[in-house]
């Protein structure tokens, strides 16, 4: 059964793919590829195969191959379009699967790592999704996640600023699904944050088998990215 967020985020996205590398990069001052490339470099170089969890339109895909972090990369999205346009920029190196990350459709131990990106707000139950993505990695082997976070001390009005207010003007200028993305990213990003503090994510982590959990906050703290070693 579909939930009610994996529900909205497939429709949130759906009329993104066109334009969700170019526009995501512009709206925020170029600092989601920095992150997406931290992300890549917390996965050990050579990995035999890597499973890069909603996927999108393939950035992160990409770049574990281009960096020479993954011999062979599996691309997993719940959204098809964004999956197609994925499957368009692939060589003999990826392959893409249509799937959901709460029921992953391969075997326990099937993958040397794990990359994810922007996933958990969309989930019902983070504690089990992380469950599912930890069952599929072989013990020793690499999770890592980026996700955006919520900045504190001064720089939180700024972000507050711009989440709320010239968000969503930005995206309405790009289109009708840029703004919806807009008017929705700020609100989920604090919701996430309020029930998923940093601490609690590192309590999910290792619930979830990971340990050796690590993490570093992103440019002034807009984006998070966690990462650690599945036990066995």
């Amino acid at each position: 059964m579909i939930g009610d967020r994996t529900k909205h985020a497939r429709a949130l996205f759906a009329g993104l793919p066109g334009s969700y590398e170019a526009v995501g990069a512009t709206l925020s001052f170029g600092q989601d590829p920095r992150w997406r490339r931290f992300l890549v470099s917390r996965v050990p170089p050579a990995s035999p195969r890597v499973l890069d969890v909603a996927a999108g339109t393939g950035l992160v895909t990409r770049a574990l191959v281009r960096a020479g972090r993954a011999n062979q990369v599996v691309a997993l999205d719940q959204s098809e379009p964004m999956l197609v346009a994925a499957a368009s920029r692939g060589d003999e190196r990826t392959r893409f699967v249509l799937g959901q990350a709460e029921r992953l459709p391969f075997p326990d131990a099937t993958f040397d790592a794990l990359t994810v990106t922007y996933l958990l707000r969309y989930v019902d139950d983070p504690g089990a999704t992380l469950r599912e993505l930890v069952r599929v990695v072989r013990p020793g082997g690499t999770i890592t996640s980026v996700e955006f976070a919520v900045p504190a001390g001064v720089f939180r009005p700024a972000w507050v600023l711009y989440t709320r207010l010239l968000l969503p003007v930005l995206g309405r200028l790009v289109s009708r699904d840029w703004h919806e993305v807009g008017r929705f990213l700020g609100p989920s990003i604090d919701d996430f944050w309020r029930r998923y503090p940093i601490a609690i994510q590192q309590q999910l982590w290792r619930s979830a088998g990971v340990g050796a959990v690590r993490w570093r906050r992103m440019s002034l703290g807009g984006g998070i990215v966690l990462w650690g070693v599945r036990g066995a």
